[in-house]
């Protein structure tokens, strides 16, 4: 009785045991599992993007804490923290948020304190999410808890650099806030316009937002002013932005030639500020910006709607809210996920903090979240739709499918003239449409709706304008006696003109930017100069280019750099040359008189090889001794008129006559055409009959004074000095050769045609014996760079100008 008594009480103190024990692991996994999730968020709440993330963040946490299914019944609460434009301010609100266990951070708004921040939220493994603080520079392997949850700014830069590209523009002007954000997307800009062959030729600093005052604009803009790019870039925040818009339309940079391309800043000032003050409206007319594309769906049309309720009419909506709600869900879903896979929220307290507690610091309150890292990893495996579309990251921990709206700032507020996205580029189909369709970043393809530009103007601006501070560049040019058709200095006048000046002039209206210059003349006025010395000018630094009538040779090449020929102009040789008189002969002059041997002995010979086949079988040709022979002359010269009568009946026979008949055909026809050209044009003769019989004939020769000519005869034809007569104009030309001072003058093409034209009793004769032509001159040095652009330009587009 009592062991049974003993055995009851051991049974019940056993189950009392058990379900102690249970309750306190129950109580203990509980206690792992609060029933508040703690999040911080900070922004600048005075901000438009700031007062869009207080609504938006609140509504998520509104309905993710309406969700029972969402975090297994737990509450989320998300403490705002305002660091009212102040970093320090930002950096205190974390701090407090990390004292208060929580879980995630939110924010914050700009990429300075997120410089900052990342590297807290490193060791306390507390994952910052941000879709405002977009700076390319925060990179994943530095700052391994910063997450950035909407596009980065590289896909904007990209974007504005394939606008830039698709127009045509050559150089941009960055005008920007001095901060991390703005100075690092403008870097990267620069970066994406090098792939482009494009550059940004000036970088205005201003102090970072929203401390920048008027004066500091007004310094900098007029400056711009003075350059030749016409293409403006602001990378900035609204506040400086607009301020910038203003100054500008006050100093008239808002007119026609101005170009002005703004990040997404001001299409947030376009969505949340609607409508504008008059102003405001009226000083960005024209100007382009970009905005965060985001797919339309029910669920954004639907959020859309209640923007208004949630709001309270304290602020338009703008795509930045599609981000800040995603976020939250982001984070609730990773939070779940964490939870789901066994893990807790708990937190540590750091070791190296408690040797380092002051008296007024209470550094050791700071503790490092268990699940920190968890929950990092399941927030870059989101895989949602949401309100801003299909959430999802790549291995760089980029959005997938980066996409921009294009607006054009107008009159009436705004309109969309096209889309941009990492896909397939510029587009005027939204970007959802292409991802069915294969990638294609052809150029060819890019596409955009016509744009209303700076003034009203609808053609698109040339982006450039002659700058008022740029150091003109010196071209030099020949100061020509002779052939002043070519090159010329109006007497009395700082005029130049002629054909290679306007080559020049047609070549730099289609540079795609302003290039500066003057022209210098070379030589004392009296003679041409010489040539070899002015390119050599280049070299010594005395011009940046020269401009005329220089002949591409090997010395020269040595010396500078020159373009492709725009006019080809070899040597010739010019004589005087004689009419030749007609005569009862003159019906001989068709052929050589070798050339009349040679037909008669054909004739001769075939009518004999004709007798031979056929006489032993053909009447026609037998008889006597004598008509035989007169057969065959007669049936020899006959068939030079086609009349030969007699037949031939040998199959041989047959085939030499068919033969025969066609070469009569042939001489014919060429005597004929010959006959009728020598009696009807001009007949000239001379006994040089090119450069070969010029130099066997020991003769003087002239060349012009100043050209390639005098050395090459020296150098390459090895003709004695002592031959060689300078000349200096066209009349000595014509007084020497006349004379017989000279027996011809050799020169190049262009100025033997100019001198033709006057100068009929002369000719040319032979053929050119070298082939080369003028070119443009400049040193290849990088003070030079934009004359040599020029150079480049006309190699590639010579066939523009000549048109």
């Amino acid at each position: 009785m009592v062991s049974g008594q003993i055995l009851v009480i051991t049974m019940n103190l056993v189950l009392l045991l058990s379900t102690f024990i249970f309750f306190i692991g129950v109580c203990s996994e509980e206690a792992l599992k609060p029933d508040v999730v703690n999040v911080g968020a900070i922004f600048s709440f005075n901000t438009i993007n700031g007062k869009v993330a207080k609504v938006a963040i609140k509504a998520a946490e509104n309905d993710i804490n309406s969700d029972p299914s969402i975090l297994g019944g737990r509450k989320l609460s998300i403490s705002l923290h305002d660091s009212n434009f102040s970093s320090f301010l930002g950096i205190i609100g974390a701090l407090q948020f990390m004292e208060a266990d929580t879980v995630a951070i939110i924010g914050p708004q700009n990429a300075v304190m997120a410089h900052v921040l990342s590297h807290l939220a490193k060791e306390l493994h507390v994952p910052l999410l941000s879709f405002t603080a977009l700076d390319p520079s925060l990179s994943p392997l530095q700052y391994p808890f910063f997450v950035q949850t909407a596009p980065n700014d590289e896909f904007q830069m990209i974007a504005i650099a394939e606008m830039v590209s698709y127009f045509g523009w050559a150089e941009v002007i960055a005008v920007f806030s001095d901060d991390d954000q703005s100075r690092n997307g403008i870097i990267t800009l620069g970066d994406k316009l090098a792939e482009r062959r494009r550059r940004i030729s000036y970088k205005a600093a201003l102090p970072p937002d929203p401390t920048a005052k008027r004066s500091d604009i007004l310094r900098e803009l007029v400056k711009i002013q003075m350059m030749e790019s016409r293409v403006i870039v602001l990378h900035t925040f609204s506040k400086t932005g607009l301020l910038v818009f203003e100054v500008a339309k006050s100093l008239g940079m808002m007119e026609k030639e101005y170009v002005w391309i703004a990040s997404t800043w001001l299409s947030t000032v376009l969505d949340s500020t609607s409508p504008l003050k008059p102003e405001t409206a009226n000083s960005i007319q024209g100007a382009l910006t970009l905005r965060p594309h985001t797919v339309d769906s029910k669920k954004k049309r639907d959020f859309m709607s209640r923007w208004n309720q949630l709001s309270n009419g304290s602020i338009g909506f703008n795509p930045y809210a599609l981000y800040a709600y995603d976020t939250v869900w982001m984070l609730a879903r990773g939070v779940q996920l964490l939870l789901d896979q066994g893990g807790t929220i708990s937190f540590s307290n750091d070791t190296r903090l408690n040797g380092i507690a002051g008296k007024t610091l209470n550094l050791s309150a700071l503790s490092a979240f268990d699940g920190g890292q968890q929950l990092l990893e399941n927030i870059l495996h989101t895989n949602m739709t949401g309100l801003t579309g299909p959430v999802q990251f790549n291995k760089d921990r980029s959005l997938v499918n980066p996409s921009y709206d294009i607006i054009n700032a107008v009159e009436t507020g705004y309109r969309r003239i096209g889309y941009w996205s990492n896909y397939s580029g510029l587009s005027i189909v939204p970007p959802e449409t292409l991802y069915r369709k294969k990638p294609n970043h052809s150029i060819s393809n890019h596409r955009l709706d016509s744009v209303i530009w700076p003034g009203g103007e609808t053609t698109k601006p040339r982006g450039w304008v002659f700058p008022n501070n740029g150091r003109e560049l010196r071209i030099g040019i020949p100061r020509r006696v002779s052939y002043r058709d070519f090159v010329s200095l109006v007497n009395g006048t700082d005029t130049v003109q002629g054909y290679c000046i306007d080559v020049f002039l047609a070549a730099m209206r289609f540079l795609p930017y302003a290039l500066p210059y003057r022209f210098i003349p070379f030589g004392d006025g009296r003679e041409n100069p010489n040539f070899n010395e002015l390119v050599s000018q280049i070299n010594s630094g005395v011009f940046d280019g020269v401009v005329g009538d220089i002949a591409i040779v090997t010395n020269r090449t040595k010396m500078a750099d020159f373009t492709q020929p725009y006019i080809e102009s070899g040597l010739v040789v010019v004589a005087p040359v004689r009419k030749m008189s007609s005569s009862a002969w003159s019906f001989a002059r068709p052929f050589t008189p070798l050339m009349w041997a040679v037909t008669a002995a054909f004739f001769l010979v075939v009518g004999a090889v004709v007798w031979i086949l056929e006489h032993r079988i053909n009447d026609e040709f037998r008889g006597p001794p004598k008509q035989q022979i007169v057969t065959i002359l007669w049936f020899s010269f006959s068939t030079m008129f086609f009349a030969h009568r007699e037949n031939t009946v040998s199959t041989l026979g047959r085939l030499v006559l068919i033969i025969w008949l066609f070469v009569v055909l042939i001489i014919n026809s060429s005597y004929t055409a010959s006959l009728t050209s020598s009696l009807t044009v001009q007949q000239l003769s001379s006994t040089i009959k090119g450069i070969d019989a010029l130099i066997s004939s020991n003769e003087p020769i002239g060349f012009q004074v100043g050209s390639f000519t005098e050395n090459y005869l020296i150098e390459e034809l090895n003709v004695p000095k002592s031959r060689l007569v300078p000349l200096g104009s066209p009349e000595e030309y014509a007084l020497a050769l006349e004379s017989r001072r000279v027996a011809a003058v050799v020169d190049e093409r262009s100025y033997v045609d100019l001198f033709l034209s006057d100068h009929c009793e002369f000719s040319i004769r032979g053929q050119e014996f070298t082939k080369s032509g003028w070119g443009f001159v400049s040193y290849l040095h990088e003070a030079n760079s934009l004359f040599f652009f020029l150079c480049v330009f006309w190699k590639y587009n010579q066939f523009m100008f000549l048109e």
